[in-house]
């Protein structure tokens, strides 16, 4: 009989966790066992960085120069490729939006993030677009006539289509249609949420500011919206996590991706605990 992919790969592995010897390379050896059976990328636990420091100990800057350069914004070409280059690794908002005068939308923000719990917020900042008559990209024009979007989590396994919905399609072309992903009907919104994505966030408009230059040029609109429906793969979802009535997502498995500087994405491979310090702690 033949011998499986599994256990072809378990004996690679093996290997590899020789030369990386002790629990670290039993970790790794394990970690790509499961990536190449499962089809998905496990994140590995590790100790922490530093597992020795005690408080006052220094954690100073790991380069041979430890200078700093200072950059006043007012003094760049461009701030853009400093912010997200710097301001790393962002989450992403993949948003879809719909209104009876612009039709559907599917577009990714990696100006994004989560801003409250009570009420569950979350936010993405939309760049105003010179080129579109009212100077809005397809979303903001979508949620400033219906109010309403979906907060979908990119993963890894759907990434390219995803990306794909960066095209500069025209006005009124559905990035569904174009990127091949699913539409699944939201329960309380009118846009539909994504059928690939293993979390998705149902939310209403609360909040829209306006952010402009030192030109008075409007540049962009954060948008905050109240969650007020979620929906969690149930492979993932852990209904008692945090214990009852407190529902948690387990990471592994999720596969979720941040934005770095450039077209470069990332994944989160390796994680650790750290917890907080008492809140009497005094250093010693």
């Amino acid at each position: 009989a033949g011998v499986s992919p599994e256990r072809k790969m378990t004996g690679v592995v093996s290997a590899a966790a020789l030369v990386v010897s002790g629990a670290a390379g039993y970790a790794i050896a394990m970690w790509l066992v499961r990536r190449r059976t499962a089809g998905l990328t496990h994140a590995v636990r590790t100790a922490p960085p530093h597992p020795s420091w005690s408080p006052g100990d220094k954690q100073p800057l790991p380069f041979d120069d430890r200078s700093h350069t200072a950059l006043d914004p007012k003094k760049l070409a461009s701030c853009y490729p400093l912010m997200i280059s710097s301001f790393v690794p962002r989450p992403i908002a993949f948003v879809s939006s719909k209104s009876d005068r612009f039709g559907g939308n599917l577009a990714p923000f990696s100006y994004a993030g989560c801003f409250n719990h009570d009420p569950p917020t979350v936010a993405f900042s939309v760049v105003a677009k010179d080129a579109a008559e009212d100077g809005k990209k397809d979303t903001l024009a979508n949620i400033d006539e219906s109010g309403d979007f979906v907060v979908n989590i990119m993963s890894e396994w759907y990434v390219e289509a995803a990306n794909h919905t960066c095209g500069a399609f025209a006005r009124g072309v559905d990035e569904f249609d174009e990127s091949g992903l699913t539409r699944l009907p939201s329960v309380v919104v009118g846009p539909p949420r994504v059928g690939e994505a293993a979390v998705a966030f149902e939310c209403r408009l609360s909040h829209r500011h306006e952010m402009r230059n030192a030109q008075g040029k409007l540049t962009s609109t954060l948008i905050l919206g109240e969650v007020v429906m979620v929906h969690v793969a149930t492979a993932l979802c852990e209904m008692e996590g945090a214990g009852p009535g407190k529902p948690t997502v387990k990471f592994d498995g999720y596969n979720p991706l941040a934005r770095l500087g450039g077209n470069t994405y990332a994944r989160t491979t390796s994680t650790f605990d750290l917890p907080r310090p008492d809140r009497n702690v005094r250093k010693v």
